[in-house]
């Protein structure tokens, strides 16, 4: 998905660029998207594309452009310097009239639909906070913004839904500055303040030395489901993946299959490492080893669902005859005829409406006792019992405990 460039005409004459991504399907309600201190740079461009793909049209305007049109910085210490200095160069209060300008211009776009919110990163992230109060978004984010605690007299004026990413050990924003910032709105459910453990600055910034994939995640699924509930676009999830699950195992059609998911989608069986990462290799792998090569009565039962706003958590039991060799689940292990039952968890997460990856757990050990590769007695594990207690809580606990009959007596 390659975006492309505009042109905003600033509110006191001139014009400026700015980063254009719309969604696959054409339309959707609007973000403005705020740089870091290395200007409009190939990272904020493809932070613009991932959101067009859940569903937004973004623009990305270029506030340095009163200095110097055009910068784009990488993150090399020289590079760092000069970013410290575009920042020392930057009037605050233009740059929020042109994002002002810039959402104007986002409103006149054909493809954007509904309401505009704001996220921005670092020097974005006071510039979305900035926006929250004085532009009136609908709604806005704010990644490891530096800066706020000078402006927290105008919380107040902050009366959209805001959620605020700070890293624990980020030196912009030491624990007095986040106390601060939890104080100006203590009582104000509507504006959610995440802490980080363990990272730093620019945590969520692909590619960057501080970089941290967990707490990145986390913080985009908070970010997307605030998105989802203010802006939209909402997207029946729990249907986008009974869609997906029937042209796997109904209709065992993998171009079916691919065709419910991103452009680049990976799989993960976690227990045997199984699956596949980019449309090539799952493709691959779906043909070969999963979508045609599970057992004739493979049977899914469901026992929960949990829908997110990015994400599906599913709970089931699954069920098959091992008549065959079963790549995924038990690579390398001839078929025994054994029948089997076990717990299986799958959590699925979505970009805009269409798969992006799956997560699939369930107990192996179990699995491996069901078809008399693993000793029961040799070892704390238990065989069908485990998906028969899932079903039915009243089925006895605590049987693999040979010390459970002591506790017993102890009162």
């Amino acid at each position: 998905m390659a975006g492309r460039w505009v042109t905003v005409k600033a509110k006191d004459g001139g014009s400026f660029k700015a980063y254009l991504a719309a969604p696959e399907k054409g339309s959707g309600p609007g973000i403005v998207l705020l740089q870091e201190i290395f200007g409009v740079n190939g990272y904020i461009r493809g932070v613009a594309d991932h959101y067009a793909e859940e569903g937004y049209v973004v623009l990305a305007p270029d506030l340095f452009w009163r200095i110097e049109p055009g910068i784009e910085l990488g993150f090399s210490e020289e590079e760092r310097q000069q970013a410290f200095a575009y920042r020392a160069k930057l009037d605050v209060d233009k740059a929020v009239e042109d994002i002002g300008a810039t959402i104007a211009a986002l409103r006149a776009i054909p493809q954007c639909k509904g309401k505009i919110g704001a996220i921005g990163f670092c020097l974005g992230g006071l510039l979305a906070y900035l926006s929250a109060a004085r532009l009136g978004v609908d709604c806005a984010v704010s990644y490891y913004g530096v800066g706020i605690e000078g402006v927290l007299g105008e919380a107040a004026k902050i009366t959209c839904p805001m959620v605020l990413h700070i890293a624990e050990k980020d030196k912009w924003t030491p624990p007095e500055v986040v106390n601060a910032i939890k104080r100006a709105f203590e009582g104000r459910p509507e504006i959610e303040l995440y802490v980080y453990p363990g990272v730093d600055h620019a945590f969520s910034r692909k590619g960057g030395s501080n970089f941290d994939k967990p707490a990145a995640m986390m913080a985009h699924s908070r970010s997307i489901a605030l998105f989802r509930k203010v802006l939209g676009p909402q997207f029946n999830l729990s249907a986008l993946w009974e869609a997906h699950c029937y042209h796997e195992f109904a209709t065992r059609d993998v171009p079916a299959t691919m065709a419910t998911m991103v452009a680049e989608p990976y799989v993960n069986h976690v227990p045997t490492m199984t699956g596949g990462v980019g449309a090539t290799e799952l493709s691959r792998f779906y043909t070969h080893h999963f979508v045609n090569a599970n057992p004739a009565d493979t049977r899914l039962i469901p026992i929960s669902r949990t829908i997110g706003a990015d994400r599906v958590v599913d709970e089931m039991i699954f069920c098959f005859t091992h008549d065959r060799e079963i790549d995924w689940m038990l690579p390398g292990v001839k078929p025994t005829g054994k029948y089997v039952e076990v717990p299986l968890v799958a959590i699925i997460n979505f970009r805009g409406d269409k798969l992006y990856h799956e997560h699939i757990y369930w107990d192996q050990a179990s699995v491996l006792v069901q078809i008399g590769l693993l000793d029961a007695k040799l070892v704390p594990a238990a065989g069908i019992e485990t998906a028969k207690k899932v079903v039915d809580e009243k089925l006895p606990s605590n049987t693999l405990m040979k010390r459970w009959a002591e506790s017993a007596k102890a009162g």
